[in-house]
């Protein structure tokens, strides 16, 4: 049964607890949405989170699972069905294993596919059918210039988000009929963590025409613009936010 109109929508977000899930579930708590905020093992990360959320009036709730773990993922993803639907649905969760292909492990390659690829299916599935009876629903996943443009040493992650495009393009046909959009942003260089570790500040000025990295907040307004009402019409799209890269 669709949740009563007079409760918040509930948002799932993967990889909430990083940098840009994090901005991510900030931003769709202040929109009024209840974020239910994922972390693959850290659950005091995401109910820091949680906690941030509460301090500025909005709701959220933590969980923890290892989306690359089909079973495990499908028992966590019915446990948050049993409160009604996730109608909002943000595939943040990812992780970066780099190197050279010509040096590249087998276990690299398939554990970044294992979470960027499969990780959305495993979650994104269950979800769908509860979804589509509501006749509302909006899916937006994370990828990265780099599944646009390629980047050296990231040939594994490049694939998984690159798979992202079309199975979100695809996702999007077989769903546009039940009120539901699925779309892509693909981030560049976003100020953070993984960000500071990677780049340089003056070799960002080189690959960046802004001449500045991005910031999670940045791409946190375009994720809830894309899962807001006023979207409804932007569907099965790859959005880059990457300050002209490409």
């Amino acid at each position: 049964m669709p949740a009563p109109s007079s409760a918040p929508r509930r948002a799932l977000v993967t990889g909430g607890s990083g940098d840009i899930g994090g901005a991510i579930c900030m931003r769709l708590a202040a929109d009024g949405l209840h974020v239910i905020v994922h972390a693959n093992g850290n659950l005091a990360r995401a109910e820091a989170v949680v906690a941030a959320i509460h301090h500025e009036g909005g709701s959220a709730e933590a969980v923890a699972f290892d989306v690359a773990d089909g079973e495990v993922t499908r028992a966590a993803i019915e446990a948050l069905l049993a409160d009604g639907p996730v109608q909002v649905l943000v595939n943040n969760a990812g992780i970066h294993d780099d190197a050279p292909m010509a040096g590249m492990s087998d276990s690299q390659w398939k554990r970044v596919v294992d979470v960027s690829l499969h990780g959305f299916f495993h979650v994104t599935q269950p979800l769908l059918l509860p979804m589509a009876r509501t006749r509302w629903g909006r899916i937006v996943s994370v990828s990265s210039v780099a599944a646009v443009l390629g980047n050296r040493g990231q040939a594994n992650y490049a694939a998984a988000k690159a798979a992202l495009h079309g199975a979100s393009r695809s996702l999007a046909r077989e769903m546009a009929s039940r009120g539901i959009s699925v779309n892509v942003v693909a981030p560049g260089v976003i100020a953070g963590r993984m960000a500071s570790a990677a780049f340089e500040p003056e070799m960002v000025k080189q690959m960046v025409p802004a001449g500045r990295p991005g910031t999670p907040e940045e791409v946190a307004a375009l994720v809830a613009f894309l899962c807001s009402d006023a979207a409804g019409y932007v569907n099965g799209q790859v959005i880059g936010i990457n300050g002209g890269m490409g």
